[in-house]
């Protein structure tokens, strides 16, 4: 008897086996939309240093008003104002400037309650008045 192919419990037996690989490798993934989250909150605050920067090349002064706080609204630049939207879902919480220096805070709306994320930045400060950001100009989250 020459008999080709698999049985059908080995079929059954693979496919447990995919299964149980596949239910260990999940939860590694878990957290994914989260950490993009805060990359794109870190990446906003590092684009408002390099608007600001422009801003104070130009006024000699650093300015808290932005053309938009609130990513997703349509972002016109006014006279006057630093030329920088956040991305759609970030919000800038806090901006700052005086002393001859800024910080800045932005939170995420897709991050709330337990998993709520905050990040912040500082420029030409001592220190970020909320503890969050440990070097200047460098974005940090907590």
């Amino acid at each position: 008897m020459n008999r080709k192919g698999f049985t059908l419990i080995e079929l059954l037996i693979v496919v447990v086996i995919i299964g149980i690989l596949a239910a260990i490798a999940i939860p590694k993934f878990a957290n994914t939309k989260g950490k993009a989250y805060i990359a794109s909150m870190k990446s906003d605050l590092r684009n408002l240093v390099t608007a600001e920067e422009a801003f104070f090349a130009d006024s000699v002064k650093y300015s808290t008003k932005v053309t938009s706080k609130v990513g997703g609204v349509a972002c016109t630049p006014a006279a006057g104002d630093v030329s920088w939207c956040p991305t759609t879902g970030n919000n800038l919480v806090t901006l700052n400037a005086a002393g001859g220096g800024w910080d800045a805070s932005m939170t995420n709306n897709n991050l709330t309650g337990t998993a709520k994320v905050t990040c912040a930045i500082f420029v030409n400060e001592a220190a970020d008045p909320l503890g969050i950001a440990t070097s200047e100009g460098a974005p940090a989250c907590k």
